[in-house]
């Protein structure tokens, strides 16, 4: 059987011990099967694993292998598309209902942190960096937005606010959520795994899901083995490939790009993000950078539509860094890899259930960190009977891409070039 190995990346460099896990042969028998090890199925089973239901988890590679493991790592409120956009696609109810939930996902890794002792090198505080005055100006309505929905931690930086924060002169201002923060995403998920399984969870690893037999008990099939259980929860995201038709019709996996440096020693490092924060600024397709746990720095950005892996990483993102900080010219760079996220055309994310006992819930759009733990507690309390938040997310509506799947990557990439232009031209 193909063994499937996490890509090379500092975090897998850098991953907490994990054991071995067997991958499913024969059959066996659960209240809910879970396809996917990532944020979102761990979340969910640690949910129903807290209520007494029996869960076990199939994945196709290893726990955080997809983009649980290999994000830039910052704990980031809202959604991709955020509560305003909301307000505008839905009713009053849905909107209320959305926006209180858009800060609890970052709430809850904390939780889980704590409840766990899940050693991720947390840190708090997030930036979001503004580059024009129009991308000020959205931040401040942000603010105003977010408070409205009783999220209270967020300070406005003028230029030498943010100056004091990340040492580059790209910056006209930002915005600081306490609420926000960074973690080592591949240490989190593993410590989430060892949660769900001190509960009694169980989880296969090096074991697909290949088919999954739709009926009253479902079936989901691995190459040696197939789980029958009351119901499923499909969480694979951008790793699900063509699984379920009918989902990957409305979605697309899309690659993001990160490097890590060498450790900068703690003075450089000091210099550069004093109080540690990590920063995303407000372009289309935005950057992202922040501090790790042994003083590297890690840089991302850029978006490879259709998740092609790029040639040369380091080629895209070092150029980007160094134009925010270059005094890091002479820094070696020691890792770069590429990850999926699943973009959909909303860019909002789909939840539902396919007949009455198939759950999903999918499409980030980039913004999955905190998403996802929430989903997690969203779809548990489907599962337990309680759906209104499930029915509010299930609520959004969503439409295939243009031109359908062949046709999705050129007219996305060619929508994302016109608002990387308007970046660039600061309009």
């Amino acid at each position: 059987m193909a063994h499937t190995p996490y890509p090379l990346s500092y975090y897998a460099a850098s991953a907490s011990p994990a054991p071995t896990r067997p991958a499913l042969e024969g059959e066996r028998d659960t209240d809910i099967c879970i396809i996917g090890a990532g944020y979102t199925g761990l979340s969910t089973a640690l949910f129903l694993l807290e209520s007494g239901f029996k869960v076990c988890i199939v994945e196709a590679a290893k726990v955080g292998f997809g983009a649980s493991g290999r994000n830039g790592g910052q704990i980031v409120n809202s959604y991709s598309r955020d509560i305003d956009v909301i307000e505008r696609s839905v009713g009053a109810r849905q909107a209320q209902l959305l926006g209180q939930m858009a800060f609890e996902g970052g709430r809850i890794i904390r939780e889980r942190i704590a409840k766990y002792n899940i050693q991720c090198d947390l840190k708090d505080g997030g930036v979001f960096a503004a580059f024009t005055a129009k991308q000020m100006g959205h931040l401040e309505a942000q603010k105003k937005l977010w408070e409205r929905y009783g999220h209270n931690q967020l300070e406005l930086l003028d230029a030498k606010g943010i100056r004091d924060v990340v040492a580059t002169d790209n910056y006209v201002g930002g915005m600081l959520d306490l609420s926000g923060g960074h973690i080592h995403p591949l240490n989190l998920a593993l410590g989430e795994a060892a949660a769900v399984e001190s509960l009694g969870g169980i989880i296969y690893e090096q074991s697909p899901a290949v088919r999954i037999e739709r009926g009253t008990n479902p079936i989901v099939h691995t190459p040696q083995g197939r789980v029958k259980a009351k119901f499923v929860v499909v969480a694979g995201n951008a790793y699900l490939g063509n699984l379920i038709p009918e989902l990957a019709a409305k979605s697309m996996p899309c690659g993001t790009q990160v490097i890590t440096t060498e450790p900068l020693g703690e003075d450089l490092a000091h210099s550069l993000l004093p109080q540690d924060y990590c920063v995303e600024d407000c372009n289309y397709l935005l950057d992202y950078y922040r501090l790790s746990g042994d003083k590297r720095l890690i840089y991302g950005g850029g978006v490879v539509y259709g998740a092609r892996d790029p040639a040369n990483i380091e080629a895209i993102i070092r150029p980007k860094m160094l134009k925010t900080f270059p005094q890091l010219k002479d820094v070696k760079i020691e890792f770069a890899w590429t990850g999926n996220f699943l973009l959909t055309l909303s860019r909002l994310p789909q939840v539902g259930r396919l007949g009455d006992n198939i759950y999903y819930s999918q499409g980030c759009s980039g913004h999955g960190v905190t998403y996802t733990h929430l989903a997690g507690k969203v779809l548990a309390e489907s599962l337990k009977g309680q759906a209104e938040r499930f029915d509010a997310f299930a609520s959004l509506p969503h439409y295939p891409f243009p031109g359908g799947q062949l046709f999705r990557v050129p007219f996305t990439a060619l929508g994302a070039w016109y608002y990387s232009l308007r970046d660039r031209l600061g309009v």
